[in-house]
């Protein structure tokens, strides 16, 4: 980052955090002691740094380590030394580690070329503005934020800062899914589509939860290894409790965005791009089964509607949600089988459910069935698909996976599938629809001014509330 645009915000911090140094652990911050890293040419390695180190963040750098594209040189987790974090800091034991990602920016900025953003998705934002308002190129896991106005910002903050590369990790938006997508729009095989039913009716981590619950749980001894102040971020003051931490996180509508934000990246990615769906004009929840204030439901059923987009006819998305929710299922469906290339979640496995996720996409002529991830369409029933084998354009084999295609993009080779002026939309388009879950009610959004029209309290909740003192310049660009 140019000397100019060094904020006083980062010089004091700087100087803090220096004078403070010496009081660090050495075996959390100890950077100083390793030579300084040569930055990368077009020809090397992509130094990278990682936020998140365990769990899905752990996925994360093994998947960019092992492209060969990825030089390690900052390890930062509030929870290092805790159980899942001890794979990645025995695979790179010489590599500076850090809990607080301010630290290993102030110290290491110059060192750093790109990011990988593998944290709660509270925490997704203000390790992203950070790092692109000092050029540091960003992989950040989906959803991109947890409020609509985070993903606002964060596309400002992209626009703003135009030579930084951006990837939100809906992976399957690198694998065959997208390029199948793409060339069926392009040939006109996907046309004049008016209905999409996506859905995900695996077993979530609070179902069978006491929905009857007036407070948020109550307060825990935090771990010796746990830096809760640094886990928190943003986000108002909570007590420690375990339900908050390692996935729990997702439960909570503080905290997280549910089932519709942890799969809705990977089921509607590719119609969202390819049908220029953008914003929806009315979200509304159909049915919600144990709702509450606190936590997701136990089941949801969802409508996202878009208006006419230039030739395309108007769109409705239905998300169903819930073990026993079920969407209906047309004639000639078919086996629900569970595609390999969907992959596993941090837990181990994704549990059996009674139809595997996925999207069913109604047209005027033709009908379409997918899983998510990188799953390709087919076209149902079966003697259509026979009828049109014929008339099927070719499909590209990708270049590169989704962490390739990032490391690659900071070399300047490739451009970015999911950067963020794609992949904000559809995180609003997410925030949406929890926004519509958590009040249980119908939402009419203004596309052009990105105002909730009918219900206060759901506009006051794109913003959210304010952050805790000490992040607020996190929100100005």
């Amino acid at each position: 980052m140019n000397s100019k645009d060094v904020s006083r915000r980062l010089f004091l911090r700087k100087a803090m955090m220096l004078s403070a140094a010496a009081a660090v652990a050495p075996t959390i911050l100890h950077a100083n002691s390793f030579a300084p890293i040569k930055r990368a040419k077009a020809s090397e390695r992509v130094n990278l740094a990682c936020c998140g180190i365990g769990n899905r963040g752990g996925e994360i750098i093994q998947a960019l380590y092992s492209t060969g594209l990825a030089n390690m040189v900052a390890l930062c987790d509030v929870d290092m030394g805790a159980p899942h974090t001890l794979k990645t800091l025995q695979q790179f034991p010489d590599v500076p580690r850090f809990k607080d990602f301010r630290e290993m920016f102030d110290k290491m900025g110059g060192q750093i070329e790109a990011v990988s953003v593998g944290v709660p998705d509270f925490s997704h934002f203000p390790i992203c503005m950070e790092a692109m308002a000092r050029g540091i190129h960003v992989y950040v896991e989906k959803p991109m934020a947890r409020t609509f106005n985070e993903c606002e910002l964060l596309m400002k903050a992209a626009d703003k800062y135009p030579k930084v590369v951006t990837q939100m990790g809906n992976q399957g938006h690198s694998e065959a899914n997208y390029f199948q997508f793409k060339a069926w729009v392009e040939a006109g095989i996907i046309k004049d589509v008016t209905a999409i039913t996506a859905h995900m009716n695996s077993p979530r981590r609070w179902h069978g939860w006491d929905t009857n619950i007036s407070a948020l749980p109550s307060a825990e001894p935090i771990p010796e290894t746990l830096d809760w102040d640094k886990w928190l971020t943003t986000r108002p003051f909570h007590n420690y409790n375990h339900d908050y931490v390692n996935g729990q996180w997702r439960c909570w509508y503080d905290f997280g965005l549910g089932a519709l934000g942890d799969w809705g990246a990977h089921i509607l990615d590719t119609a969202h791009q390819f049908l220029n769906l953008g914003l929806p004009e009315e979200v509304n929840a159909i049915k919600l089964e144990g709702h509450n204030d606190f936590f997701f439901p136990q089941a949801s059923t969802l409508s996202f509607k878009f208006p006419k987009r230039k030739k395309m006819p108007a769109l409705e998305i239905t998300w169903y949600d819930g073990v026993n929710n079920l969407p209906p299922i047309p004639e000639g469906y078919g086996v629900s089988g569970l595609d390999p290339n969907i992959p596993p979640p941090s837990t181990g496995k994704i549990e059996p459910a009674k139809l595997n996720p996925g999207k069913i996409i109604y047209s005027k002529e033709l009908t379409f069935k997918g899983g998510s991830h990188g799953s390709t369409l087919s076209i149902i029933p079966e003697e259509k698909a026979k009828e049109m084998a014929s008339k099927l354009p070719e499909v590209p084999i990708s270049p590169s996976n989704h962490f390739k295609n990032f490391l690659l993009a900071c070399k300047g080779e490739e451009q970015t599938r999911s950067p963020f002026h794609i992949a904000g939309p559809l995180s609003q388009v997410l925030c949406l629809g929890v926004l519509a879950q958590q009040l249980n009610t119908k939402l009419l959004f203004d596309r052009d001014k990105k105002v909730i029209t009918n219900n206060k309290t759901a506009n006051e909740l794109l913003v959210g509330p304010p952050p805790r003192k000490g992040w607020e310049d996190y929100y100005k660009v």
